[in-house]
């Protein structure tokens, strides 16, 4: 059985007994974490985009933990060069690792390190386990393409944010569900920060009266797939 920890902000860890899979790991300075850095040890990383609150603590882990960092070339390149174990991607891409599938998705947004380093384009995810399809949107806004994602792809869990400004807002991750049509949609991105703020609670109302099924997963909590 797949189980899924929400760390906080956009960070997750899917673990199907046998491996375990950080996405996003955001955990240092995270207002919102209640997961200390010590308590993830991931076989592998997937990372969105190089924007530091998604980057996070990427390359402490994979060096702490010999993991795999999975994420687009150019980012992929950059944290090679800090010695970390890397696996290059791009958008459209499909590669089978030993835990399943994954194909990366666009997302629009924006992706440069710190230091105002292209990284390459920000990106979304679907993981194709054993057993769960999940697609993780990574900060994007709405985009129509997702009903493409959502018919080839066809979710069971989907990952969304609700917060807006540098993101889908809880009416255009709404949309964003109806396009894709998962079997649970959950959100995520919002209250990390005064500017993300969003209720939601109210999310679960709205996308379920459509007639779908979510659920909010608090910090730190984990649940079964």
């Amino acid at each position: 059985m797949t189980k899924l920890t929400y760390i906080s902000h956009s960070a997750f860890i899917i673990d199907d007994g046998t491996y375990k899979i950080a996405i996003d790991p955001y955990i240092t300075n995270n207002p919102t974490a209640t997961i200390k850095v010590e308590d993830v040890k991931p076989d592998y990383i997937f990372v969105t985009h190089a924007h530091g609150d998604h980057l996070g603590d990427t390359v402490q882990l994979a060096k702490q933990h010999d993991a795999t960092v999975i994420t687009v070339n150019e980012l992929a390149i950059y944290l090679a060069n800090q010695g970390v174990k890397i696996h290059a991607m791009h958008i459209g891409g499909v590669y089978e690792f030993p835990f399943g599938k994954i194909k990366l998705t666009i997302a629009h947004h924006a992706s440069k390190a710190d230091n105002g380093e292209y990284m390459g384009p920000p990106c979304g995810v679907v993981f194709m386990l054993k057993d769960k399809t999940i697609y993780h949107t990574g900060d994007t806004g709405l985009f129509l393409d997702m009903k493409l994602i959502g018919e080839i792809c066809q979710p069971d869990v989907m990952l969304t944010p609700i917060g807006g400004n540098f993101t889908m807002d809880i009416d255009d991750s709404v949309r964003a569900t109806e396009f894709v049509k998962p079997k649970c949609v959950i959100p995520m991105h919002y209250d990390t920060f005064p500017i993300i703020p969003a209720d939601p609670k109210e999310f679960v109302r709205r996308v379920e009266a459509k007639g779908f099924k979510s659920r909010v997963i608090q910090y730190g909590e984990t649940i079964e797939l």
